[in-house]
């Protein structure tokens, strides 16, 4: 019998190790951090793009997740990966009765946290300036390897933001990045019952017991008190730092992802620091 799936759905830098780590100590959950990383990241970048069909997006999920699903002897079988946000519909299509947790934190967060510890590997340069010129010519420009420094959605072709982001800085590219995660995760999410859906704040998690309690009764998990302990303090921590945006990053943030700051909810919140 197949495992009842789940998705956390992030932008990334966001606690998705965290929940990785307090629902693998759950009994009869499968849970996994970016599964099959180097197959799901090109994946979601290309179906993003429309470098790929839905039919071939849908064998590949197939023949990965649903093969993962199937064989799994756990009664849940999780995923939390920041991949997973590009692909929601061929998710939801492909299982049926699968939950999307959509995991969100204060996008200066995200953002300092990416530009800061991942900046080797996410929005670099040279990589980005390889996937551009894969996307403007396929045929001209073979696909870069499916490393992950590689694989970063770029604005789509004919978009307004698509030019403009020809121009940005790394760190403006992931502010964009975090941007409009966000802005697709909750209009395909709007699309499905509400009972497939949670929305969660990685603050309040941190911050309330209740919040992972609903949590694991979203997902039908059994909740203990223990559990909450898990999400007190950071976890996928490579580098035990945390810095503040300076006042050019705040306004460049601002100008790019600020209304997406608001709709989550966290406008007119200060910015605050993490304890290591």
């Amino acid at each position: 019998m197949s495992a009842r799936p789940f998705f956390i759905v992030s932008s990334g830098r966001s606690g998705t190790a965290m929940l990785h780590k307090a629902l693998s100590a759950v009994a009869g959950v499968e849970m996994h951090h970016e599964y099959m990383v180097q197959i799901t990241q090109p994946l979601a970048v290309r179906r993003y793009l429309s470098l790929i069909n839905g039919g071939e997006t849908a064998r590949v999920i197939s023949e990965t997740y649903g093969g993962a699903i199937r064989c799994s002897e756990a009664q849940h079988w999780g995923d939390s990966s920041n991949k997973l946000s590009w692909l929601i519909p061929d998710l939801a299509s492909a299982f049926p009765k699968a939950r999307f947790v959509h995991l969100v934190r204060d996008g200066r967060k995200v953002a300092s946290s990416y530009f800061h510890k991942l900046g080797g590997e996410c929005y670099d340069p040279r990589s980005t300036a390889i996937l551009q010129a894969h996307y403007d010519d396929p045929i001209g420009h073979p696909a870069p390897p499916p490393e992950k420094k590689y694989w970063w959605p770029l604005p789509r072709h004919g978009n307004d933001d698509s030019l403009p982001f020809r121009t940005f800085s790394q760190f403006e590219r992931i502010c964009w990045h975090w941007a409009e995660l966000n802005r697709l995760v909750l209009k395909e999410l709007s699309s499905l019952s509400a009972e497939r859906t949670l929305f969660v704040r990685l603050e309040e998690l941190r911050t309330s017991p209740s919040e992972v309690r609903s949590l694991y009764d979203f997902l039908g998990l059994p909740y203990a008190d223990a559990a909450y302990g898990i999400f007190a303090r950071p976890h996928n921590v490579n580098r035990p730092e945390d810095r503040l945006l300076d006042a050019r990053q705040r306004a460049q943030f601002d100008a790019i992802a600020g209304d997406m700051q608001a709709r989550l909810g966290y406008a007119g919140r200060p910015e605050y620091m993490v304890a290591y």
